[in-house]
């Protein structure tokens, strides 16, 4: 395997605000709080010390959630560390997306994973447990209930509503008996399907199946997965709810912020409302909304609260109150003893709205670590490329133009009229100047035929060019079949592909491939090249 590094200002594919952060663009460093460096852990671990943290509630929780589950050594040590005052979580977290969703899911959980060893050495006196939070209180289906492999979708399909995390398993068969098919009969297509199948069978609540494969996954490296819908740390969160409730503070924070990142050149990334949390029930969750006479309601439902009622009901079940996006990093910073969260660019364009809001409710704001992007050449891929005389760097750009620099470079010969149109303009310079002489008003008119003219030579290039692809159709197809793997719908393949068809091919050295070249300290696209 070779790996290479392109810097992310190089990948187009990437948001401009995505490449200003990773990047180290000024005008963002206002909105946070820690550069994204390893010396910077020192003073980081320091602030979060300041900050009260109920580890004996976090081991309790844990211990619950990863009750009936096998896990390893190394999970069971990092749980029991989090009692201790010296041990700091690095987070990620994503949706449960259906069988891990696309690439990057993986790519951040091993982000996360290195640099928690990598922070081990540098700083020996203290512990770091890497931490994949999986946000199951989400409820938007359609994001995670699919997955892209081998050229098919499976989608998961289930007439549930409300938190995706507390949705049933039972309609998974289908799924299953999907996947084995497309999998095939292999011995590394038997051994990963059971592991899926063990964990979407195994439990009656998605959240619990999704937490299962998860560790499956990763539990050798020490991973925690946690599922943050719980009562007991929700209770712990009534406070910051609570204000949230009934003095709608977050709003105008982040707001505020998005008006001084927008005056820095960079729109605004979360939607923000009044009231940043959700009220959760069995096939429900749904927005609270303040009324005008001070009455509270839940969207697209019967639930009616006076104010006094809903402080009760956020007292006696903070459970059934589910933090938005706006609110959700509070949440997370509040109950973890955490340093950092590890992040794309997306997710951290959320967290650069935040500082403010960090800052009103005294909770230390996170160092932001951009997490690894990743693009993988199998041997055919290179193959082919080497057969176009194609390089890494061509294929990032749009393919059309690809298409058509690659025709002209491999025509016999030239297939644009520029010194032809050339010739127009200089004869059409003649004319205008003889016509001017003889009559001034004729200089519309002649200018008019020039333009006629000039845009049917535009039209015979495009001619040419269409018959000149025509007698390549084969390398054309080609480029365009790379394109596609490469960047799928002209996006990333990261965001994409799900994990199984690498897998499949190259089983446990996929992940070891990964761990061995993630670095999210390291700016830049990593490409692994299977040469």
């Amino acid at each position: 395997m070779e790996v290479q590094l392109i810097p992310f200002d190089q990948v187009p594919q990437f948001s401009g605000k995505d490449v200003a952060y990773a990047c180290k663009n000024p005008a963002l460093r206002p909105f946070y709080k820690y550069e994204a460096r390893l010396e910077d852990f020192e003073q980081l671990i320091r602030d979060k010390q300041s900050n009260p943290i109920d580890r004996k509630l976090l081991v309790s929780v844990l211990e619950s959630q990863y009750a009936g589950i096998s896990t390893s050594k190394a999970v069971h040590d990092n749980i029991q560390a989090l009692a201790k005052e010296n041990t700091f979580t690095l987070v990620t977290a994503h949706q449960p997306s259906l069988l891990t969703g696309p690439l990057y899911y993986i790519y951040k959980i091993i982000s996360v994973i290195n640099l928690a060893k990598k922070l081990q050495s540098t700083y020996p006196s203290y512990r770091f447990v890497p931490v994949f939070v999986s946000g199951g209180e989400d409820h938007d289906f359609e994001e995670v209930n699919h997955a892209h492999l081998f050229g098919k979708k499976i989608v998961w399909e289930n007439d549930e509503k409300g938190s995706v995390g507390m949705m049933g398993t039972q309609s998974l068969g289908s799924v299953l008996e999907e996947l084995q098919q497309i999998l095939g009969e292999s011995d590394p297509a038997n051994h990963i399907f059971q592991i899926i199948k063990k964990a979407y069978t195994g439990h009656e609540r998605y959240s619990a199946a999704t937490l299962e494969l998860v560790n499956a996954l990763f539990q050798d490296e020490g991973l925690l997965v946690f599922n943050m819908n719980h009562a007991d740390l929700k209770r712990r969160f009534i406070p910051i709810m609570e204000e949230e409730l009934f003095h709608q503070v977050s709003r105008p924070l982040v707001e505020a912020t998005q008006q001084k990142l927008e005056a820095a050149g960079f729109s605004g990334q979360a939607y923000v409302r009044e009231i940043n949390l959700f009220y959760l029930r069995e096939q429900l969750r749904e927005r609270i909304v303040a009324e005008g006479n001070g009455s509270f309601s839940v969207n697209q439902s019967d639930y009616r609260f006076t104010a006094e009622e809903l402080r009760m009901e956020l007292h006696q079940h903070p459970e059934r109150f589910s933090p938005n996006v706006v609110m959700r990093p509070l949440f997370q910073e509040y109950i973890l003893p955490n340093l950092a969260y590890i992040g794309g660019g997306g997710e951290i364009a959320y967290w650069l709205e935040r500082l403010n809001q960090f800052e009103h409710f005294g909770i230390n704001f996170p160092m932001l670590i951009r997490r690894n992007s990743v693009l993988w050449l199998d041997k055919g891929t290179i193959q082919r490329m080497d057969k176009l005389q194609l390089e890494l760097k061509d294929l990032f750009g749009d393919t059309e133009a690809l298409i058509k620099q690659w025709v002209e470079k491999n025509s016999s010969s030239s297939l644009d009229l520029v010194e032809e149109k050339n010739t127009i303009n200089k004869i059409f310079e003649e004319v205008l100047h003889k016509g001017m002489l003889v009559d001034p008003t004729l200089e519309k008119p002649i200018l008019g035929e020039k333009v006629k003219l000039l845009n049917s030579f535009e039209q015979l290039e495009g001619k040419l060019m269409r018959a000149e692809k025509k007698k390549h159709e084969t390398a054309v197809n080609q480029i365009r079949s790379l394109k596609e793997k490469l960047f799928p719908g002209d996006g990333l393949q990261e965001r994409y592909d799900n994990f199984l068809p690498f897998y499949l091919k190259y089983q446990e050295s996929f992940f070891e491939i990964l761990k061995a070249n993630l670095d999210p300290l390291k700016e830049g696209l990593v490409v692994v090249l299977d040469k």
